[in-house]
């Protein structure tokens, strides 16, 4: 919302409140505080002493990092996310280049500062402001092992989707303001209460605030509703996690969100594995007609079912079906390792990101834009963010299918539109862990196993190649 002269002012405020926060965590007496905090720690129950733990990681980042090198990583990022902006819709990365440059060397500094004081690797070290204690030696075999089964999974899937009738496109054009309509109705649906939330335009999709006041956006296009929809649901998803952190702890550590695999699991939850499910289509195929005011078999349950799972291999990440969307992470994890480790001069990422997906998906984009400008996340500073959209794609087909097992009622709940029974048993079992677990421990109380990809290789193959 903000105008785009009032990006270099902001970028500076922005600045001077991540000095603020990292002197507060920094300052000599926290030593102190926590010290005596850990001396009685014999006292503490269970949510304190994990709501220590927590302030002490928080600390020892911080204090990791010299606060000249916070104030400079956050103008650049700030800078840098506003020339993408206009370099995205210019397909111009040579106009970012310069910026982007910029915070590389930055986040290079960063990880490196990260990396001694805690014994890791560079990536290992930027990735752990994302997924606490991940490692890259545990992404690695569970990403080779995706590239090596994607190939022929992807073969069969093409192969089977064409020996089927081709499903019809409704026709459009779908109004925005219709488009509007039906995104909030579906966001309400899911259980985001607008009361307490709003619904917003953005150049990339995300979601943002604080539980009492979630704001999350999507972007519309008129020639395809189901680009916003499924950004809104999504979105969505990440929104009712945070809604349902812990309220005693919701402005403590321990209260947090338990990292990025956890919260892209809860928006690739909903988006992913209900939004996109057969029942689920069935009563929202209905909802989408009446929205478009559609007639005939286009917008037919079945047809509009078998659009929402129909795999076509493209450009966009945030635009992929569920069976090549690890690939777009994929690409992205090895580029921005190859980045940091100066393995990959900046100027040859375009080629570098077009050769890959290639590779991966066997199409090339036509531009920049569609190709290394479309996500926003190295512009604005977050490295290492990627592995975790594909590890909490495996987690959300971990957690609905140990969710269906526990309470029968929710899959035919969501056949009738109602995300009672599914929000029920989440908050309890995921949401209101907060940061009182690890990843790994949240996973396994809530479906009796570690984090690993053989629920989602399951799903893949129930979904889109039945028996």
């Amino acid at each position: 919302m903000m105008p785009p002269g009032g990006a270099g002012p902001r970028g500076e405020q922005i600045a001077a409140l991540a000095v603020i926060r990292h002197s507060a965590l920094t300052d000599p007496a926290m030593d102190d505080l926590l010290a005596r905090a850990a001396s009685q720690a014999d006292g503490l129950d269970a949510w304190q002493a994990a709501n220590l733990r927590e302030m002490r990681r928080d600390h020892a980042h911080a204090a990791a990092l010299p606060s000249d090198l916070v104030e400079a990583l956050s103008t650049a990022t700030s800078n840098c996310e506003t020339i993408w902006r206009t370099a995205r819709l210019d397909a111009n990365f040579a106009a970012v280049l310069p910026a982007l440059t910029e915070v590389l060397s930055l986040t290079c500094r960063k990880g490196e500062a990260l990396s001694s004081a805690f014994g890791v690797g560079l990536y290992d070290a930027l990735l752990d402001a994302f997924e606490p204690d991940g490692r890259s030696a545990e992404i690695d075999p569970v990403f080779d092992a995706y590239a090596a089964f994607l190939p022929d999974f992807l073969d069969d899937v093409l192969a089977r989707q064409k020996s089927l009738p081709e499903p019809e496109l409704p026709p459009g054009p779908f109004p925005i303001e219709r488009q509007r309509t039906l995104v909030h109705h579906m966001a309400e649906t899911v259980g985001l209460d607008f009361e307490s939330a709003r619904l917003d335009e953005s150049l990339h999709p995300f979601s943002a605030g604080i539980p009492e006041d979630s704001r999350i956006t999507t972007r519309y296009d008129e020639a395809d509703f189901t680009q916003a929809l499924m950004g809104v649901l999504h979105e969505t998803g990440h929104a009712m996690y945070e809604r349902g952190r812990p309220a005693a702890w919701r402005y403590q550590p321990v209260g947090d969100a338990r990292g990025m695999t956890i919260h892209e699991s809860q928006s690739l939850l909903v988006e992913m594995q209900v939004c996109r499910s057969a029942e689920f289509m069935a009563w929202a195929a209905p909802v989408i007609r009446d929205a478009f005011d559609g007639a005939g078999p286009a917008w037919g349950s079945e047809n509009l079912a078998r659009l929402a799972i129909r795999v076509d291999p493209g450009f966009i990440r945030v635009d992929a079906d569920e069976v090549t969307y690890p690939a777009h992470v994929i690409l992205r994890y090895r580029l921005e390792r190859a980045m940091l480790h100066g393995d990959l001069a900046l100027p040859e990422l375009p080629g570098a990101w077009n050769d890959g997906l290639r590779d991966l998906l066997g199409v090339t984009p036509p531009d920049d834009r569609l190709g290394c400008l479309q996500d926003i996340h190295w512009y604005d500073g977050a490295w290492g963010y990627f592995p975790t959209y594909t590890l909490g794609a495996m987690a959300a087909a971990q957690i609905f299918d140990a969710a269906k097992k526990a309470d029968p009622s929710i899959a035919p709940s969501l056949g009738q539109g109602d995300f009672g029974p599914l929000m029920a048993w989440l908050r309890p079992n995921i949401h209101a862990k907060g940061s009182f677990l690890s990843t790994s421990a949240i996973l396994q109380q809530a479906t009796g196993q570690a984090l690993n990809a053989a629920a989602f290789q399951n799903h893949l193959r129930a979904r889109y190649l039945p028996a």
